[in-house]
């Protein structure tokens, strides 16, 4: 895991590596300053070498006064270089993972992509990502501050006096055991707690994405329920969390003061039994006893921000580890020669624990640029069939063609060039409609944009607009309606110039009339181009050259508009159930029963 996250670090080493330099020479001198102190103690009591005249009082005042103001101005700079390392690494590091997690996104494919929820991805992009930055800047400024200011100051207070200093040695295991203790306790509850943070963002994000249903139903305050019960699950593990590091910080306390107590308590022992214990020993005692139990509370501190960000790094790590299981082969062919699509004896399910096959068995052959419609009841794997064509998943078992070659053998970037696919779900991007159709192609012209826009029904409404093309499209597309951001995405799969075109449902918020004329200037403009088009409408399929009838994920019959009409039982329900008012449709369906 560590290994992982290091490759993150990348450009921002040098501030890593320069913050704990930094911070060790600030511990160094904060460890040292007691000694100088304890020396200026000796020098001014009343006993010391400097006591006979006030000159020599003033004047080592002034040169113990000016080393040890020298050594706190070093130390401060030291420290404030230290600090700004440290937030340059940890926030470099931090842009970096995100950064590698939204490549490695990127790169999924839709098996992967299936195993993360997108609030579970956005929750390890914001939420687990500060986690471990935080984290790594208390480890490389923090967790090196205080055990370096632990040993030092363990072995200056041994230098003081060796029989008091056993007090510190005897505190630092009961403290170590209270932090194995809360770590041991509070791990299990952050593991558990970022789970309920992945639904509590669920929630916000399916309400805020569909607010408009939410008003129409009046269901304003089940979601706000909904949320209310999201939002206190994660409180009560937050709690139960808190609760338990809430016992580190009294431990301490308890801890320093009773310190205290035993130096002065051994300090008296020792001078009754005959030791002298001097003030100038018992002030720097003193003060080594709060350096060395501050370190280890500060050290408490980081340790929890660990507990806390190992369960967010794991989760960072889950995402950069996933590897696509779908990528180009070496030697890849980069070149789609026509259309011709071939599914031989294809099975498909979309896990090894699935227990039955979405796809089974199919065979079935579609020409170079005939248009191809595929009908079939809700479930019977029609969006499936066709994800296989341009690899957005692997078949099970079997092989697709295209242009003669197994899609396995193509760049992935060729073939899905090649093949332009408008799924079920269309999405527009913020950003005006020319940005959205250079989705298509990058450098495509205004006359390349208007033919596609004309032969997808576009063009008309852009038209209407006062900004025409430059009309700026709102995140989701919210400000054009269902039909229109069909046509949009219909146009900008056209701008691929592709050898296959597939349309999956995606003229369905599109009136008859409309629908027609698509599939018309598709006929007429791009004859060459193999059309396949998924469809709850016989009307937008009844034209095509063959149309594919699919039940259960089987391919149930293959056969035009007239010879699925009289033969397949299936397509006749269909037909008859979407044309009753006809007199014919009435006539079909006393014959069908």
């Amino acid at each position: 895991m560590i290994r992982t996250l290091a490759k993150s670090i990348r450009e921002y080493k040098k501030p890593s590596i320069l913050s704990p330099i930094f911070v060790s020479v600030e511990v160094i001198l904060e460890c040292l300053m007691p000694l100088v102190i304890m020396q200026f103690i000796a020098k001014i009591s009343p006993t010391g070498d400097a006591a006979t005249t006030d000159g020599v009082k003033m004047s080592t005042i002034l040169t113990y006064g000016g080393i040890l103001i020298a050594m706190a101005l070093f130390s401060l700079l030291t420290g404030m270089l230290s600090g700004r390392f440290a937030a340059r690494a940890c926030a470099g590091f931090a842009k970096n993972l995100r950064k590698d997690m939204y490549y490695a996104i990127q790169d999924y494919s839709f098996a992967n992509i299936d195993k993360f929820s997108t609030s579970s991805l956005v929750t390890r992009q914001t939420t687990d990502v500060t986690n471990v930055q935080m984290a790594y800047m208390m480890i490389i400024r923090v967790a090196i501050r205080c055990p370096l200011m632990l040993i030092f100051s363990l072995a200056m207070a041994f230098s003081v006096n060796v029989t008091i200093s056993w007090v510190f040695l005897a505190l630092v295991p009961v403290l170590a055991a209270v932090l194995v203790v809360i770590i041991l306790k509070t791990h299990p509850v952050f593991e558990r707690v970022f789970h309920k943070y992945d639904n509590m963002n669920r929630s916000v994000r399916e309400d805020i994405k569909g607010i408009r249903v939410v008003k129409a139903f009046v269901r304003e305050d089940y979601e706000k329920k909904k949320f209310e019960n999201a939002s206190e699950d994660v409180c009560k593990d937050f709690t139960l969390a808190e609760r338990i590091m809430a016992i580190n910080a009294p431990v301490m306390q308890f801890c320093i003061w009773l310190s205290f107590l035993l130096i002065f308590l051994i300090a008296a022992l020792l001078t009754k039994s005959g030791t002298t214990v001097g003030e100038d020993q018992i002030t720097v005692l003193i003060m080594y006893a709060s350096q060395i139990l501050s370190s280890v509370m500060q050290l408490s501190m980081v340790l929890v921000m660990i507990i806390i960000a190992r369960t967010s790094a794991e989760r960072i790590v889950a995402v950069l580890k996933e590897k696509s299981n779908i990528v180009s082969p070496e030697n890849a062919v980069k070149e789609v020669k026509d259309g011709d699509i071939v599914f031989e004896n294809v099975s498909f399910k979309y896990s090894n624990d699935a227990e039955r096959n979405a796809l089974e068995g199919v065979n079935l052959h579609i020409r170079s640029g005939q248009t191809i419609g595929i009908l079939g009841g809700t479930g019977s794997s029609k969006s499936t069939l066709v994800n296989l064509i341009p690899r957005l998943y692997d078949t099970s078992e079997g092989a697709v063609y295209v242009g003669g070659v197994n899609v396995k053998e193509y760049d992935l970037e060729t073939l899905r060039n090649k093949v332009a696919m408008v799924l079920q779900k269309n999405v527009l991007f913020s950003g005006t409609i020319k940005d959205n159709l250079r989705w298509g192609k990058e450098d495509a012209t205004d006359d390349e944009m208007l033919r596609v826009c004309k032969l997808a029904c576009a063009d008309d409404f852009i038209q209407a607009f006062p900004d025409k093309y430059d009309t700026y499209i709102e995140q989701g597309g919210t400000n054009v309606s269902g039909g229109q951001k069909q046509r949009l995405c219909i146009a900008r799969a056209l701008l691929k110039d592709p050898k296959v075109l597939i349309l999956d449902d995606s003229t369905s918020a599109v009136d008859t009339r409309t629908d027609a004329m698509i599939r018309k200037s598709f006929r007429d403009e791009i004859p060459n181009v193999t059309k396949i088009i998924i469809a709850q409408r016989v009307s937008s399929v009844q034209d095509a050259d063959q149309i594919i009838v699919m039940d259960g994920g089987k391919i149930n019959a293959v056969g035009t508009h007239e010879e699925l009409l009289k033969n397949n039982a299936i397509y006749q329900e269909v037909y008859y159930s979407q044309n009753k008012g006809s007199d014919s449709a009435a006539e079909g369906g006393a014959d069908h029963e």
